[in-house]
């Protein structure tokens, strides 16, 4: 269970860390940029982790295949 805290506190530290630096400017979109920083990262390091095999990638992220496949497609990492 520690990992997943490890993993929420590093969000929750650059999250605090965006609003610091935005220096008085409205945030914006942040879900999606949120969401883009973390899936992407995370694609890379479970395909790397799955030996580049995109079905036990799949397997390990609890997705689809298609999905996975449909989401290294748009953050281009095939």
């Amino acid at each position: 269970m520690g990992r997943h805290n490890d993993i929420s506190t590093c969000v929750t530290g650059a999250l605090e860390k965006y609003f610091r630096d935005l220096d008085g400017e409205m945030p914006s979109a942040i879900y999606d940029m949120v969401l883009k920083n973390v899936e992407k990262p995370m694609l890379e390091v479970v395909l790397q982790q799955a030996g580049g095999n995109q079905t036990l990638a799949a397997e390990m992220l609890g997705i689809n295949r298609n999905t996975l496949r449909k989401k290294l497609t748009e953050y281009q990492l095939l």
